[in-house]
């Protein structure tokens, strides 16, 4: 050490006097070694500074990245869920036009029938007149053949001949135009009976045709409603409700009446419902389950509590070795949160760990929550709507940043509020 590290002063020098700085081997070692480390401890924060910056910045651009796609997605979805509003708007309308057509129909046939019966009690009439002309023509041809036997004197009368025979001509006169006006009064009534013929026919073609038109209409009816009904089905299912019960639940909230479309009953003729009738009334029957489902749909929260930029940041699930029990939403401080369905506010203000909070109450059961909120805009009792604003997004509570932590209670029990949110997608 001594070899490589001699010893050395350092002379400091003043007007008055001089002095000097003895530096040991040991000294110079360790003043080196010092120098050392300070450098290498330099180098390396520096070098950690400069990854940390390097990673930042491509996390920072990977998540602009994913935040663009998502938009687009969103976007992609909305278009998407609009065209599928414009097509089920669309196809009400087809229905109702469909609907009036089938209405008018009914009225052709009931016009048509009533026409029928008409013509047949018409036929009735002129035959039971034509039987009746015919049997007096009968008894007129009995009488004739009476009073010639009397004239010939072969019925004992104590008529003179002069009288009988002027009796005789008298009544020949009379039983010939009798006859004449029977046989003209025949003949007017087998035209007027053929002439009825060929309107019942051609009411009957008419029939068959109106018949033909009512089954295609039908059939394209009873394809739409298939079409609407299956995937408001499936969405119900996804999320684990029991449409059947959902329905029931909306049914009852008409007081009895049966929902928006009562199946309507025309009674033919004859007092009994047509093949048709029963047709339209299972049509109806099935548009009105299209009509609660969607009734239904509006009070489940089928919907986006958050709109515009914001991101996924954590689902639901178990996270550290805890159960989180909602989807967080980050976004910008302030950005508007809405309710995803109709119901009542329970609870609107401060709650630990969720910091300001909303709850609100669904029907069937069903509570959503909305927590770390920075400003709440309703209160408790008040009745919202989806799609109405109820806060904006904070950082309160037990938070790390800003972001909507949002909840789905179904009778108390919390579910994934992405079910609800992807199942709304393949429909809306």
């Amino acid at each position: 050490m001594e070899k490589r590290f001699p010893d050395r002063r350092i002379f400091l020098r003043s007007d008055e006097e001089t002095r000097f700085i003895r530096l040991s081997p040991l000294a110079q070692v360790t003043a080196l070694t010092g120098v050392t480390l300070t450098f290498s401890w330099t180098v390396l924060a520096t070098a950690i500074l400069l990854m940390d910056n390097i990673g930042a910045g491509s996390v920072r651009d990977q998540s602009q990245r994913e935040k663009v796609l998502y938009e687009e997605r969103l976007n992609t979805l909305s278009s998407e869920r609009d065209q599928r509003a414009a097509e089920s708007l669309a196809a009400q309308a087809r229905f109702n036009v469909a609907l009036a057509e089938v209405s008018a129909m009914q009225s052709q046939l009931l016009a048509a029938e009533d026409r029928r019966r008409e013509l047949e009690t018409g036929l009735e009439v002129i035959q039971g007149k034509l039987n009746s002309a015919l049997s007096e023509r009968d008894n007129a041809r009995d009488n004739v053949n009476t009073l010639t036997a009397e004239l010939a004197g072969e019925t004992g009368s104590a008529r003179t001949e002069a009288s009988s025979v002027a009796d005789v001509e008298n009544t020949l006169d009379f039983l010939t135009a009798a006859l004449e006006q029977t046989a003209d009064e025949r003949d007017r009534i087998a035209g007027f009976a053929t002439a009825h013929e060929n309107t019942v026919k051609d009411l009957l073609f008419e029939a068959r045709l109106v018949e033909q038109r009512n089954d295609r209409i039908f059939q394209q009816l009873e394809d739409a409603v298939t079409v609407s009904l299956k995937p408001l089905d499936d969405m119900f299912r996804a999320v684990g409700q029991d449409p059947d019960r959902l329905i029931e639940s909306v049914r009852q909230g008409y007081s009895g009446l049966g929902g928006p479309l009562t199946p309507l009953l025309v009674p033919g003729a004859d007092g009994q419902i047509d093949a048709d009738s029963l047709r339209a009334n299972a049509i109806l029957r099935e548009m009105d389950r299209v009509n609660l489902y969607r009734i239904a749909a509006q009070k489940a929260p089928f919907a986006m509590p958050v709109q515009g930029n914001f991101r996924f940041t954590s689902g639901f699930g178990r996270r550290w070795g805890r159960m989180h029990n909602g989807t967080d939403f980050a976004g910008a401080h302030g950005t508007p949160i809405y309710a995803t369905a109709d119901g009542v506010v329970t609870h609107a203000g401060w709650q630990s760990g969720y910091g300001r909070l909303v709850k609100i109450q669904h029907d069937f059961g069903i509570e959503t929550r909305y927590a770390h909120q920075t400003r709440l805009h309703v209160r408790v009792g008040e009745r919202v709507s989806r799609g109405q604003q109820i806060g904006e997004m904070g950082n309160t509570g037990r938070s790390t940043g800003t972001h909507l932590h949002y909840e789905i209670r179904v009778g108390g029990t919390p579910v994934n509020p992405m079910n609800y949110i992807r199942a709304a997608q393949d429909v809306f």
